[in-house]
This record gives structure tokens, C-alpha cells and sequence, in this order.
């Protein structure tokens, strides 16, 4: 089954340019079968770029997913038409009384920021407070995991001396886990961060497991033993050239940055990126929305708590 979103949404002739199959809302409405219910608050600064990237691995099953956007009300994007914004996204307060199968919380460029210091905290800790009873599982990436660590079990991040940037080799830490079967023993993922979190901190909570991690970016999938909470430190949803406009745009900044590792060829930025991770990423989304939701949540969503 495909992704359902509106026919008029970037992301549509995007994927089925690609050819994903992705059915418009009109569509979907004839079709007797109950759609997993997955809302994505997008806290990136280039949301149209975030929406391509997640739709594509949430699109790659084959379970009906239909999707609602969402962006904070206490901060709004100057990256993203306005247009775009009002005629796609939704705030909290308007599904707060709704029930979810999925959440995801995307990363946000504020790593270096206190987290009571960010202009949306306070909005962000009451849609994760929200989740623990209205969602069945919720993804969270980089810094969002990163916050939600921190709201919810009290784990702080930690700075980094120079930044995770790149792509880097992980390792499986358990294979018979849902949530990374049929992964490589070793594959390849996108980091770009300057923070991180200690292992030692998570290993003292009985209730989280390192399902993944890599020798030189640190921690990667760690989840809970439900797996009704899922934090990933990277970001398995970029696409092939998001690291390159990554660099290029703190190096147009003036900020001192290395070449992220081992993505250009020969280290040569004219040369195109090595897309390594595009099969761990359809794997790890397509295990999260079957395994973590699919298989366990219940088939009314009003039963979720």
C-alpha cells in the first residue's frame, strides 16, 4: 500500500517521479482498510527538503500510512513559504485530542542551545508528555532524540570537541531485535552533530537499550524495551546531497569545518557523493512502522494508551 498524502504537496511528484508509489487523499478514501495515523513535527529549518526525505522511507511499505504535519506555534520557520505552512502544517492544539499509531520529531539546528533556552521547549515538552499516552510509538532523530532523552529520562547531552560529520560505519548491537532486523552487521548512516550522548548514562536506565552504535560517531539506535520510544542520533533520512549543502553552507558562513568523512570520493567536493545508507534507512522505517507499530498497535486508535 502506498503513503498518503495530498496530491498538491511537494513530496507527492517528488516520490512518484522516483517511483514510489504514493496514492492522493481522494484516492485513499475508497479503500476499506484503516491507514496507520503517523503526524511528523518538523522542527528543520528547510521543512519542504524534511518532508521529501522522511515520506520517502515511510512511503516503502506496504501498509496504507497517511500522514499529518506538524510545526510549533511558539516558532515559526523563515526557511519554508509561509504558503506552504498554512496550507500543510497544523499545530499542536489541533490533534492534541486526537490518538496517533506514530510520531516522529525531527532534528533542529539548536544543538549548541540550553535546552530550557529554545524558543519552542516549553510547546515541545508538552507534545512529548502528550505522546506517552496518545501515541504508540514515537521516532525521534538527532536532536530531537537527543531532547527527548532528556525530557524523559533525564539524560543530558553532551558538547563535542568538533563536530560528527559525515557518513560512518555501525554495528548491530543485537540482530534479533525488531527494530534492526535485517541490517547489515555493519552499515553505513549520515551524523551531523555537535553533541552526543554517553553511553554510560543510557546503560544506568533499565528501561533503554543500545540497539546500534559506531566506533567513531558513538551511540546510534537506542530505544526503549517497548520500543514505544525510539532515539536515533543520525540521520538515516538525508538524502544523497544534504551533507554537501550542509558544508557548503558553513563554509559560506565562515565557519571552520572539515569535509564530512568518508562522502566525497577521494575527499574531492566536486566529485558526487557515495550514497551508502539508502538500504539501512528502508529497513530501519519500514521495521518501525511494522514491527514497532503495525504488529502491536491497537486497531482503534481511542484504545492507545
Amino acid at each position: 500500500m502506498p503513503i498518503k498524502i495530498p496530491i498538491d504537496l511537494p513530496a507527492y511528484t517528488v516520490l512518484s517521479d522516483e517511483n514510489i508509489f504514493v496514492m492522493n487523499i481522494e484516492r485513499a478514501q475508497t479503500q476499506d482498510i484503516r491507514p496507520l495515523q503517523i503526524a511528523v513535527l518538523n522542527l528543520m529549518p528547510i521543512k519542504i527538503q524534511s518532508e521529501n526525505q522522511l515520506l520517502r522511507y515511510l512511503s516503502n511499505t506496504p501498509l496504507q500510512v497517511e500522514i499529518t504535519l506538524l510545526q510549533t506555534k511558539t516558532y515559526t520557520s523563515q526557511n519554508t513559504p509561509i504558503e506552504h505552512l498554512k496550507k500543510f502544517y497544523k499545530y499542536f492544539d489541533e490533534v492534541k485530542n486526537k490518538k496517533f499509531d506514530g510520531l516522529i520529531i525531527t532534528g533542529a539546528p539548536v544543538e549548541t542551545i540550553e535546552f530550557e533556552d529554545v524558543a519552542y521547549w516549553n510547546e515541545l515538552e508538552e507534545i512529548m508528555e502528550w505522546s506517552k499516552k496518545n501515541v504508540f510509538s514515537t521516532l525521534h532523530i538527532c536532536w530531537g532524540a537527543q531532547a527527548a532523552l532528556y525530557y524523559h529520562h533525564n539524560i543530558s547531552k553532551k558538547a563535542l570537541k568538533k563536530k560528527i560529520f559525515g557518513v560512518f560505519q555501525h554495528r548491530v548491537n543485537k540482530i534479533n531485535e525488531d527494530l534492526t532486523r535485517g541490517l547489515d552487521d555493519i552499515f553505513y548512516a549520515p551524523h551531523s552533530r555537535h553533541t552526543t550522548t554517553s553511553k554510560e548514562d543510557i546503560e544506568k536506565n533499565e528501561n533503554l537499550e543500545i540497539l546500534s552504535e559506531s566506533e567513531e560517531a558513538g551511540l546510534f539506535i537506542i530505544a526503549t524495551k517497548d520500543k514505544r520510544q525510539i532515539f536515533i542520533t543520525g540521520h538515516l533520512e538525508y538524502d544523497r546531497d544534504t551533507l554537501k549543502s550542509e558544508y557548503l553552507r558553513d563554509i559560506n558562513n565562515g565557519k571552520d569545518i572539515d569535509i564530512p568523512k568518508n562522502y566525497f570520493p577521494k575527499d574531492d567536493i566536486k566529485e558526487t557523493p557515495m550514497v551508502r545508507w539508502r538500504g539501512s534507512a528502508n529497513i530501519v522505517f519500514g521495521n518501525w512502522l511494522n514491527y514497532c507499530i503495525y504488529q502491536n498497535t491497537p486497531f482503534k486508535l481511542e484504545n492507545i494508551e
